[in-house]
């Protein structure tokens, strides 16, 4: 299956660049073709202009900027978002990437503003790997944004047959190493075993 892995930490050190070498290193283990898309690395711009703001229903003109990344995300069978919690949200360039690029004509139908119809539909598979600084209580209290937007925003604009999974280590700023080991294990398993 041909696999968009969507990568969003801007430090090679930290824990989360660790979790997404390790999804992408599982992931071409099982098989599949890995369109590794870093987001910081590759220098993503996130930032939505006033101009493609005017442009964003227009679908001749609304992916003049970001026409490539339109292509792999059509391209792909499978996603796989790799990203830190920060302020309960996404991180920005992950936020900014959605916006740029699940636009009308893309992500979604809006033909019949009454009934949006949505655009993914060749997506099979999303599996999200998300860690929070915070533990889960907290996030819970605060309504879980980023989990909401992998499981309910994202399945909205592939439609029903889409098989979602959300691997989240919560608490990371108190996490001992073998716990952070046993997370990454249990993702690496879940990569193995993403349907081809």
């Amino acid at each position: 299956m041909r696999v968009l892995v969507l990568y969003a930490h801007p430090v090679e050190t930290r824990f989360h660049a660790t979790l997404h070498a390790r999804v992408v290193q599982a992931l071409r283990a099982a098989g599949h073709e890995v369109d590794d898309c870093d987001l910081y690395a590759e220098d993503f711009n996130p930032v939505l202009s006033r101009e493609e703001r005017l442009n964003y229903r227009d679908t001749t003109r609304n992916t003049a900027g970001v026409a490539s990344y339109v292509q792999r995300l059509q391209r792909a069978e499978a996603l796989v978002l790799c990203f830190p919690t920060w302020c309960f949200g996404l991180p920005a360039i992950l936020k900014g990437f959605f916006d740029r690029v699940l636009v009308p004509g893309v992500a979604f139908d809006i033909s019949n503003p009454a009934k949006v119809r949505p655009g993914l539909t060749h997506l099979r598979q999303i599996a999200a790997v998300v860690t929070y600084g915070r533990p889960r209580w907290m996030a819970w209290a605060m309504g879980d944004p980023p989990r909401k937007v992998v499981t309910r925003y994202l399945r909205a604009l592939c439609g029903r047959g889409v098989r979602i999974r959300y691997h989240a280590r919560y608490h990371m700023n108190v996490a001992t190493r073998d716990q952070l080991e046993r997370f990454a294990l249990r993702v690496e398993d879940a990569m193995h075993r993403l349907p081809r």
